[in-house]
C-alpha cells in the first residue's frame, strides 16, 4: 500500500512534484532561474517563496502556476469546487499532463452544466412525450403488410 505524502506546506509539494517528474535540485533550479541553495530552503520550508517565483518554479515543473498558488495559499481553490480540482492536482499517482486534462475535462463539464439551455434544446424537451406515453403511429412498421416492403 502506498503512503501519501503530507503536503502541509508549497516546499513540500514542489519537492514532491519534482520528484514525481525526475528532475533535480539543480536542474529544477536552472530550469525556474534561482539558485539552488534558494530552491532547497523552499522545499524545506525555511523560506516562503513569491508568486513570481512560483511561477517561474512552475514553468520549471511544466505544472499550472494555478496548482502552486493554490498550494501556497496564494490562491484559493475556485469556489463551489467541492475540492476535485485540489484532488487532481495532488494526486501523487498521476502525471502532470494526466491532472491538466482531467482538470481541462472536469472544467468543460462544470460550464456545460451552468449554461442555460437554448431555445432549440428546450423545444426538444417540451415537445418530447412524457416517459409513459407511447407514439401512436398510423405508419406500419417495417415488415408489416401495407409497408411497401414487401410486396405479395
Amino acid at each position: 500500500m502506498a503512503v501519501v505524502a503530507n503536503m502541509n506546506s508549497i516546499g513540500d509539494y514542489i519537492r514532491q512534484q519534482r520528484e514525481q517528474a525526475k528532475i533535480s535540485l539543480r536542474q529544477l533550479a536552472e530550469q525556474a532561474g534561482v539558485s539552488n541553495p534558494y530552491l532547497s530552503q523552499i522545499e524545506r520550508g525555511l523560506r516562503k517563496p513569491s508568486a513570481e517565483i512560483l511561477q517561474q518554479i512552475a514553468r520549471g515543473l511544466r505544472i499550472s502556476a494555478e496548482a502552486l498558488y493554490v498550494q501556497a495559499g496564494i490562491l484559493e481553490d475556485r469556489p463551489g469546487d467541492s475540492g476535485v480540482r485540489s484532488a487532481l492536482l495532488t494526486d501523487p499517482h498521476l502525471t502532470e499532463r494526466q491532472k491538466q486534462v482531467l482538470v481541462e475535462i472536469y472544467e468543460s463539464f462544470r460550464r456545460e452544466s451552468q449554461k442555460p439551455p437554448t431555445a432549440e434544446v428546450v423545444a426538444v424537451i417540451r415537445d418530447r412525450p412524457a416517459p409513459d406515453e407511447t407514439l401512436v403511429s398510423d405508419e406500419p412498421e417495417p415488415g408489416e403488410p401495407g409497408d411497401g416492403a414487401n410486396p405479395e
